[in-house]
This record gives C-alpha cells, structure tokens and sequence, in this order.
C-alpha cells in the first residue's frame, strides 16, 4: 500500500510558530484520535516538506520525535509507518456536541422566513428591498471616510458617544426636518445598527416577559422575532385598505403596551395609514399609556407629491421613530437610528451599556458629513425619479403576465406586489421563477398566522431596465406553466 497522501493529512503550518512541533502534534493527535491507523505508512519526509514549502530536516526532526515516543516506527527503505498502539491511548471521536442553547433561542431559530440574506435571495430580478449599488456615490463616500482617521479626534476613537457621534445626530435630525418635517432635538436620536437593532431595544425597553404588542399582519418578520426575542408575544393585527386595523386590534389585545407599525408605506402591502386610523391608534396609546414604533424603512421613496408627514409629529411623547441609511444607501452600511421621546433616552442608553455599550465608530464622521454636505438629499433626488421610471417600466411588462399576475401602480416604496389568479400558489410560483433565473417573493411568507393571501413581491428599484425586461419575459413563460 502507498503512503498517505499530503492532501489527506490536512496539515497546516502557521509559519509564526515552530514548524517541527506544529507536524509533530497534528500528526500526533491524527494517531491517537484514530484518523491514522496501525500500519498507514506516512508521506516521504522530502515530499511531505515539499508540499509545505519547508526543509527536509524540519518535517525529519518532527518524524524521530514521533518515533522517539514510539507514535511511528520507521524500516530502512519502506519509510515511516504508524506504530500499533495499546487501545487504551487511543481516543474514540465522540460526536460533536449539540449546542446547549436556550428553548427561547431554539424557538427563535426554528422559524422559517425570519431572515434571508441578499445572497440567499440571488441578485436577480425581481429581488426586493434592494437599492441600486450602481447609482450611489462610492467614491465620495471613500473619501468621506478616509477623511476623519487621517487626523482622527482619539477621544471619539477611545470613548464614542453612546448615542452616536453629536456630529451625526445633529446632521440626522437636520436631514429629518428637510426631508421628512420630523421636528426633533439631536439629543433624542440614538445611533443604532439598522432598525432591527432599534425594533430590539425598543422591544428590550418597554416590554416585560409576556407583554403583548401589535403586529402588522402580513408584515416585516424581523418586528416578530425581536419581540419573542425579550419574551413578549407579538399580537398580529390585520390591515385594510385603510392601513392597521385599530379596532381589531382592541379586540385582539386590548392589554398590548406596543404597536409596531409602518404607516407611511406598510411593508409589505404599500397603503398608508390614513388620518382617522392614525388618530385612533395616537388615543389609544395616549389613553393606555402605551408607544407606538413608526418603522418608517423606505418613507423618502414616494413618488405622487411630498412624502406623508411622519407620526411622531401628531404624538411626539408616545411615538417612537425608526430610519435606517440601509435602505437609501447601501445595505452593508448597517446604520440606522430611532428618535425618542426625550422620557425614553436615558433609560434607554442605560439600557444599552448592558447590550453593546456604543455604535461602532468608524463610519459615522463619514456619514455624518454625507448628510450635511447634501450629499444624501441629492442621492435621493436622483435615485427617486430613477425607481419611479423602473417602477413604470415594471408597470409597463406586468401587462404580459395577466390574467395570471396583476400588478399595480403604487405611490412610493422600491417594490410591488402582485395578486395570482385563484388556484395559483404563491410558493410553488417563486420556486419555478427561481429555476428560470428571476427571484420572487411569496406574499404569504410575511404572514404570522391563517388565513394567509397568496401574492408575490416584485422589487424594482436595483435593476436597471434592460435587466428587468429579460427576467419579465421568463416569468411571463413561468406562469404559463404552473
């Protein structure tokens, strides 16, 4: 029998470290963990040091030790082969372990649709809830970035804000009063890691174990799984036409301290929360003493007149605000920020020393100068009239797939959503788009609970036109089929 190839040895020598002892233990270990059996003959020393670029005498000296302890015997002109040890030194492998994590956690992780990642997802139309990479500035944003550590201020380097940078919370709060009439101090906005971790601390804040909160349903599943997270129990609530039902949810959970909602464009359905809906929502938290969470994800993207006046303005002691740069920026950048009745802020950085102490510091003098030297206003400028125009082109090749899919136009947000004929699974729909090269997503994921409505989510705004025309043709043969 011929020795033991190199490759199926798997060493690895880490040339920061002696390298004899490296071999001589991971070969060791291979023996006695009974990956290298009683009579398997060891690679050459010449082409084993070869294969890791070392010397002859280093993988020399690492076998006599090995046969020094008498782990290997070597025979003139046969090489080294590996000794036939008493059982008793010899270790069994159990099997790895089962991760001892909390029933709480299990239950968390066990949930399908609770997060899936771009790349999970294949960067095809029509992927939703995706901005257009092309069409951001990177090269002003590297040279926003570079700027700050090339003579950096050490005391935000060694002791960040817990709130955030103040350069970047008063930019925030600049940029919420242009852009979105939301009338704030700096000192109630706090810094987050994007709106699930602002969903999370919120959540954290004002719940106990068992607390009841509104939902949206169907709606965003990260709200959900933050809920459950802290051991409350999320409450779905449906919505109409009008936005989320109020009424229901009295009935539903009368009790609830929360409601998270996105009443400016529901995810994912893209109504707005009318005003008698959101007067009745602002009473009862006012009567109850309960707060309201306005996730308000994609709010700059309305395309029919000026973006809707956000909630927090009508209440600003009981709404709690949510933005995140993700969405008008780029995915990656993680920063998002929630502004608070100025009640809330101390206890909740309180509450965040015990969870992350600070926001990472590196981006933030870069974003707080991209949003006050106007370079955030005029990115949205130009990527709003861009996903208007993809949204009309979508309009325009729907026409191709009815009676099967009928889409329509919506007012603002990065995606559509699409009603099947009856008899049509939404589920089974995506699945044969996936194999003809177009990513979907079925509506009926986003519900909480039945009876769910099939229907399928249509993103726009990352493909350019000439993109989306092929993918439309392919799923018009699509539902041809199914």
């Amino acid at each position: 029998m011929g020795p033991i190839s190199t490759a199926a040895l798997r060493l690895a020598v880490d040339p920061r470290q002696p390298r004899s002892a490296q071999i001589y233990h991971q070969l060791r270990a291979a023996i006695l963990d009974r990956r290298l059996a009683a009579g398997d003959r060891l690679p050459p020393s010449r082409g084993l040091a070869q294969t890791l670029e070392l010397s002859r005498n280093t993988v020399v000296a690492a076998y006599d030790r090995l046969a020094a302890e008498g782990f290997i015997a070597t025979r003139v002109g046969a090489g080294a082969f590996v000794a036939d040890l008493p059982a008793h030194l010899l270790r069994d492998q159990p099997a790895p372990p089962r991760p001892a994590i909390s029933r709480r956690a299990q239950a968390l992780t066990g949930r399908p649709g609770t997060r899936t990642s771009a790349r999970e997802l294949r960067l095809a139309p029509f992927t939703s809830g995706l901005p257009d990479l092309a069409a951001f500035p990177f090269a002003t944003w590297a040279r926003l970035l570079a700027r700050p550590w090339r003579d950096p201020d050490y005391a935000e380097a060694f002791s960040p804000d817990p709130a955030g940078l103040p350069a970047l919370r008063t930019a925030i709060a600049r940029y919420l009063r242009s852009a979105r009439d939301l009338k704030c101090a700096p000192e109630q906005i706090v810094v987050v890691a994007g709106a699930q971790a602002a969903i999370d601390l919120t959540a954290r804040l004002l719940l106990d174990p068992g607390d009841q909160a509104w939902i949206e349903e169907p709606g965003y599943p990260g709200t959900a799984s933050a809920l459950r997270a802290v051991g409350a129990e999320p409450v779905p609530v449906p919505v109409d036409g009008d936005g989320l039902d109020v009424n229901a949810a009295l009935r539903l959970a009368p009790a609830a301290r929360l409601a998270c909602i996105s009443p400016t464009h529901q995810f994912p359905l893209g109504m707005s929360l009318t005003l008698p809906r959101r007067l009745e929502l602002l009473d009862w938290a006012a009567r109850t003493g309960a707060f309201v969470l306005e996730d308000d994800y994609d709010g700059e993207y309305r395309y029919a007149g000026k973006p809707l006046e956000p909630l927090f303005n009508l209440a600003p002691d009981r709404v709690i605000y949510v933005g995140t740069m993700s969405r008008v920026m780029f995915p990656g950048l993680r920063t998002g920020y929630v502004v608070l009745p100025p009640a809330l802020v101390d206890p909740l950085l309180r509450l965040r020393a015990t969870v992350d102490g600070h926001p990472p510091a590196t981006v933030q003098p870069a974003l707080a100068a991209f949003i006050a030297d106007g370079h955030l206003a005029a990115h949205i400028r130009r990527t709003r009239a861009l996903y208007a125009a993809r949204q009309r082109h979508l309009l325009d090749l729907a026409q191709a797939w009815q009676p099967a899919l009928g889409v329509r136009p919506r007012p603002g947000g990065m995606h559509v959503v699409g009603r099947l004929a009856p008899g049509l699974v939404d589920r089974k729909v995506a699945a044969a788009a996936a194999e003809a090269g177009v990513t979907l997503r079925p509506l009926s994921t986003f519900y909480a609970a039945r009876p769910r409505t099939d229907g399928i989510i249509l993103g726009y705004s990352a493909f350019p036109e000439a993109d989306m025309t092929p993918a439309a043709n392919r799923l018009a043969r699509v539902l041809g089929t199914v």
